[in-house]
């Protein structure tokens, strides 16, 4: 497809949309490109084209960008206002002037002063979160015959709505501070697999020949005895239950009765999984039949896409610019504090004594609610659930509490009757190995689940007028309430929400209850009941739970032994 095609579809499809009313201003280009990308190209367009279906896909976001910044400037029926802020590109409105009417005149003239005013595209990649001085922004005069919600207002207007859309230099100071060290994220092929990618791009002329395939990463298809490729691929996929890399992750507990110290399999050993019947793909769990749909394992060589990612400014070495730190709080102890290694004690969480364990700054927990469905581990009452001793373990704090189902209710009913009062709540939005949002989750009565919730609440505490006290130490409006991460094992959460609590409460005692081995993180105090023996840094805490069970074997460590932080 020819940039001159990609224009004219452009054209075409943003008149429709904007005649019929089907846009809403602000949104961003990529939400732009799906509506164009849904929208019905006329027949008859192109006299000649130059393949059958010319058509957008939404991995073409950068194509159509650079159209819409050319459009913002080239286009005489209509003007394009843009914002290009922190590498994304927000279409801030689009009004078409009235038939018989010209644009303005400097808008149309070759002056490049006079063109300046008609784009809109602030570009902010650039700028220095430190303190850089903001360059001045023109901004286009539609004229009186403009016919669009911001083109009805005056210039002043237009100035201020812009300015309200920028993200603030403290803003930028919080995505520089918390930005990751390491630049892990590796995007992954929307062909998937590297023969659909050199495929497509055989059949882009805009690619460049140099390389067979993208640098994204790919995967090549497991295809077993059993599989039927007709069936298309596993909706679990690697979560498949009939997958072996399934059976063997650390998170599954084995089969009860057989021998463990705490739960746990000797050292280097393990026993067999504990996998649910009748669950999975087609219905058939690990010791049944095999999954029949296709699965997927990672195909990485060396030097793939090696060309591509060095003419893209990949893999070169990042230069390191102080950062200019911003003076947030520091958590309650009003300084950074080192974080003790992880702890844990195993034990049995509806009878273990939790006032020995002392008060705590930060409470998260993933209860095993009973959402009356068949789950791979057991699960506790309501009744249960609301004897739980959460508000022994605080007299201030946050509490984070995973919720699904119809236990998003009797979450909300179990913080009132713990004396919480929920303040907020996360989203995580899950996606597969893929990395494309779950269609068919292993929960839900009326709705595929494709999200699981994270109420936060605090402590309620209130002043003499009755209103509620918030902790003074907790960061607020340093993270969204919303994570996109790729499903792991059975009721692992993402490793993103503990960066997100973390954030909110630096420093400080913090606790998970229910949790695994693969929930232990330095700074964190793990309770669970699959945990292997007890692991304390902290002899208080030792002192106090060998004073109420004698009989328990204690293992107190010290901050250098086997801990390599």
């Amino acid at each position: 497809m020819s940039n001159d095609e990609l224009r004219v579809l452009v054209v075409t499809t943003l008149t429709t949309l904007v005649s019929s009313g089907k846009l809403s201003f602000p949104m961003s280009a990529m939400s732009l490109l799906t509506r164009v990308v849904s929208t019905k190209v006329p027949s008859g367009l192109f006299v000649n084209p130059s393949t059958p279906n010319i058509r957008f896909r939404l991995t073409d976001q950068s194509r159509f960008e650079k159209l819409l910044e050319d459009l913002s400037q080239t286009w005489n029926e209509a003007s394009i206002s843009l914002l290009r802020e922190n590498g994304l590109l927000t279409v801030q409105d689009i009004a078409f002037y009235p038939s018989g009417h010209a644009p303005p005149a400097e808008a149309t003239s070759g002056d490049a002063t006079a063109s300046r005013k008609r784009k809109r595209v602030i570009d902010e990649d650039a700028d220095s979160a430190a303190g850089d001085e903001e360059t001045e922004e023109t901004y286009e005069e539609l004229g009186a015959n403009a016919t669009s919600t911001l083109g009805s207002l005056s210039k002043e207007m237009r100035e201020a709505y812009v300015i309200l859309q920028r993200s603030t230099a403290r803003g930028r100071l919080l995505a520089e501070q918390f930005h990751s060290p390491e630049e892990r994220f590796e995007a992954i092929c929307s062909h998937i697999t590297k023969d659909d990618c050199s495929k497509a791009r055989r059949l882009n002329p805009s690619t460049s020949s140099s390389t067979a395939i993208c640098d994204r990463v790919h995967f090549r298809a497991l295809i077993r005895p059993h599989t039927d490729v007709t069936l298309g691929h596993c909706s679990y996929l690697n979560t498949c239950y009939s997958e072996p890399t399934y059976s063997q992750s650390p998170s599954i507990p084995p089969f009860p009765g057989a021998t463990h110290s705490h739960g746990q399999a000797p050292p280097n050993t393990r026993g067999p999984a504990s996998l649910p019947s009748g669950l999975g793909a087609g219905g058939r769990g690990k010791e049944k039949a095999p999954c029949r749909y296709l699965h997927y394992e990672l195909d990485w060589d060396e030097g793939d896409g090696e060309i591509t990612r060095i003419a893209n400014g990949k893999g070169k070495e990042v230069t390191k610019k102080n950062i200019h730190k911003l003076g947030i709080g520091q958590g309650p102890a009003g300084k950074a504090m080192p974080a003790l290694p992880p702890q844990w004690i195993n034990c049995d969480l509806r009878r273990f004594d939790y006032s020995v364990l002392g008060k705590f700054h930060v409470i998260m927990a993933d209860p095993p609610w009973d959402i009356h469905m068949s789950l791979p581990y057991g699960t506790m009452t309501d009744d249960e659930m609301r004897a739980m001793p959460i508000p022994t373990l605080q007299d201030e704090g946050l509490l984070f509490l995973w919720v699904t189902g119809r236990a998003m209710e009797v979450g909300r009913e179990c913080m009132r009757v713990w004396g919480y009062t929920r303040v907020d709540e996360v989203i995580w939005v899950k996606t597969n190995q893929l990395q494309r949002v779950i269609r068919t989750g292993r929960t839900g009565h009326w709705l595929n689940h494709t999200k699981e919730h994270m109420l936060v609440g605090i402590k309620t505490v209130t002043d003499d007028s009755g209103a509620l006290k918030f902790p003074s130490w907790a960061n607020r409006g340093l993270d969204t309430d919303v994570i996109v991460s790729e499903v792991r094992e059975t009721s692992r959460k993402p490793d993103e929400v503990y960066g997100l609590i973390e954030r909110m409460c630096p420093g400080g005692r913090k606790i998970e209850v229910f949790g695994r081995k693969h929930n232990t993180r330095p700074g964190w105090l793990t309770l669970g009941n699959q945990l292997g023996p007890d692991q304390i840094y902290e002899e208080d805490l030792a002192a106090r739970i060998k004073a109420k069970y004698p009989e328990r074997n204690i293992n107190v460590m010290k901050t250098n032994d086997h801990y390599d932080p």
